[in-house]
């Protein structure tokens, strides 16, 4: 299984990384030793063993990878520190060389640790998962068997405390389940029958029993380990720029050292020379891109905001429009039916059932809000015998042996519905709400009206936006204009298409690049899933548990709320600021030393020292994006303003495509 594989490669970098520090910390002895030694014992002889022994102890880790680099034909930073060692060996100064080695060594293990710390997240899930589960058989017995062995249909059984062992239903029991390592939020949900559940999220107050959907590493907990690890496997344009000039950087260092050591040619020049160096040896500009990056991931992990790859994470500063699909994104897409009005001679309850029937095989927020009413309502559904849904456009299904089409006016009337009933002002469609026509058999038997309510935090997140910098605030709908003219209004965005087709969205897309803007697309991942794919960014809401926004978006947000899209910019503008500070110190420190090297200001040892301190300056500045956007668990939401209906709202015309908004 894949959390297999991460802990045993984890495990084994930890073991390699446990074995070179106790390395390090017995060569670092015999350094030490050899300077006790100098002072106890009249001969040199003792101290330089000490010093040599302790020296070669040291340094063989670093010539065996430099000798690897040299064979495989690549230029790597190990080779200056190998003959800075090799060097001080040469002209007899032993104790040197064991501090250089030491110093060294130690930012050997700091880049080892930085590694590891990568995967920290991917560890501490990795212990979210757990080991164990109660699964309920067919008889009734209740049996603790191994989580990997959970299959999708099982039943197993929460107790308070419990992780939950894979992704699932709850089938009975009412609970307040911690769900932040996958949602990014902080409150506890509370969770009943019919509720979806996590893996690895934490049962905290009721038993619950739950029917396993999903599990190993099929689970979102699986998905979200696969998600980081990928992320952090990809390179961005400033990592890859590192790399390309590490080819002329070795040899251009050795001939500094060289034009020091021909002018300097005595005992002094090869100290100097030594010393240029180890300075030289770049671990804070190799180290200042990752660290950022890995703090950066770990950040926007921490708060539900899972990124594909480094390079989106990047080129999120320059968002300068954003596109929002208004269902389910700017408003909850949980619909409520609120006004029905059934044709002459048909009753309310039998145009209900006939809608909730037809409409029931859908995934659609439309299906559900027409099957809570029909519950409600009391109402017996049948099983369609035929069905067919056509995005964007409506449902078409065989129920009773009738033909029933549930949908927009215009789908209906291309498949031959007579709507001269809409003509009549007693059966006019009421303005703000989203309608649903429903046909039987050829015949208008009525419209349902459903209203969806706008997010709370919408608004504040557009704003934000605003103060950011993104100019364009595009919202798309495949509803009538006068919703989408009133949810546009309400959340203060600048562009408004209305009765858009989900393959029209491509076009509103490309006409935003060619207006010079980077576009970022934020969708449920359903419907919006070529939307999403075309833009420059497209971030998928809510998409724990959802496989087709994970795939479709180059980054999910596990959760709905709006404020992580200007956090995201804001993280992303942040991590470059890091990156560039961590680069100009690193190049700072490597021209300063070297100039104070080559003229014999500094000695090898205390090049080696501030070596080291450089490499722990660089993580240390990283580190301070793992805390970055912490008031986001404790800011209250944004609270809805009042926008007059008319303003900052440019609706298109209502075309297919419109050309300008």
């Amino acid at each position: 299984m894949a959390h297999t594989h991460i802990r045993d490669s984890i495990e084994a970098q930890t073991g390699r990384s446990t074995l070179l520090l106790i390395g390090t910390l017995m060569g670092g002895l015999l350094v030490v030793n050899a300077f006790i030694a100098q002072y106890v014992f009249d001969s040199p002889q003792h101290s330089d063993i000490f010093a040599l022994i302790g020296a070669v102890m040291l340094g063989t880790p670093l010539f065996v990878h430099a000798i690897k680099h040299l064979i495989s034909g690549h230029m790597h930073m190990d080779e200056l520190v190998a003959m800075a060692i090799l060097a001080a060996i040469a002209i007899g100064d032993y104790k040197e060389a064991g501090v250089i080695a030491f110093f060294m060594t130690i930012s050997t293990l700091i880049e080892t640790r930085t590694a590891l710390g990568a995967r920290a997240s991917i560890e501490s899930l990795i212990r979210l998962t757990p080991t164990r589960a109660h699964r309920i058989e067919p008889d009734g017995r209740e049996v603790e068997v191994d989580a990997a062995d959970l299959r999708p249909g099982d039943i197993i059984r929460v107790r308070p405390g419990d992780n939950i062992a894979a992704d699932g239903v709850v089938l009975s029991g009412e609970s307040t389940v911690n769900q932040a390592n996958i949602t990014g939020e902080s409150i506890p949900a509370d969770k009943a029958a019919n509720d979806e559940v996590f893996n690895g999220t934490v049962n905290l107050t009721g038993v619950l029993t739950i029917r396993v959907t999903r599990s190993g590493a099929d689970t979102t907990l699986g998905r979200v380990r696969d998600l980081i690890l990928d992320a952090e496997r990809t390179r961005i344009p400033l990592m890859r720029l590192i790399d390309q000039y590490s080819a002329w950087y070795t040899p251009t260092i050795l001939m500094l050292a060289g034009i020091v050591l021909f002018f300097k040619a005595d005992s002094d020049g090869m100290e100097r020379a030594i010393t240029m160096l180890v300075v030289a040896c770049p671990c804070a500009l190799v180290l200042a891109t990752p660290t950022a990056m890995v703090a950066a991931l770990s950040c926007a992990a921490r708060l539900g905001i899972l990124v594909k790859n480094v390079v989106t994470l990047e080129a999120a500063r320059n968002i300068s429009a954003v596109m929002f699909d208004k269902t389910g994104t700017l408003t909850t897409g949980e619909l409520s039916v609120t006004q029905m009005k059934p044709a002459p001679g048909v009753n309310g309850s039998d145009l209900l059932q006939a809608a909730a029937s037809a409409d029931q095989m859908s995934r659609h927020p439309t299906a559900k809000a027409l099957a809570a009413v029909a519950r409600r309502a009391r109402l017996t559904l049948q099983q369609p015998e035929k069905f067919e849904e056509v995005s964007g456009k409506g449902v078409a299904a065989v129920v009773g042996g009738h033909e029933v089409l549930v949908g927009r006016a215009t789908w209906l009337a291309d498949r031959g519905v007579n709507l001269d009933l809409l003509q009549d002002p007693e059966f006019g469609e009421p303005e703000g709400l989203s309608v649903l026509h429903v046909a039987r058999d050829g015949r208008l038997i009525g419209w349902i009206g459903l209203e969806d309510r706008t997010r709370e935090e919408a608004r504040g997140a557009i704003e934000e936006l605003q103060a950011l910098g993104v100019r364009a605030l595009t919202m798309v709908t495949g509803d009538k204009w006068s919703v989408a003219r009133r949810v546009a209004a309400e959340m203060g965005c600048s562009e408004v298409y209305a009765e858009v087709l989900p393959a029209q969205k491509l076009d509103i897309v490309d006409q935003l690049r060619r207006r010079g803007h980077t576009v970022a697309v934020i969708g449920d991942g359903v419907n919006d899933a070529p939307a999403l794919a075309a833009g420059d960014l497209g971030i998928a809401m809510g998409a724990a548990g959802s496989d087709v926004a994970i795939h479709s978006a180059s980054i999910a947000l596990m959760n709905n709320d709006l404020r992580r899209i200007p956090f995201l910019i804001r993280l992303s503008r942040a991590t470059t600021s890091v990156i560039w500070q961590n680069l100009l110190f690193g190049v700072a420190f490597i021209v300063l030393l070297l100039a104070l090297g080559a003229m014999g200001k500094i000695n090898p040892m205390l090049a080696a020292f501030l070596h080291t301190v450089a490499g722990g300056f660089v993580i240390f500045n990283s580190a301070r994006l793992v805390r970055f956007g912490e008031h986001l668990d404790l800011t209250p939401h944004h609270p809805r303003r009042p926008v007059d209906s008319t303003g900052a709202v440019h609706p298109a015309p209502p075309a297919a495509m419109p050309a300008t908004a």
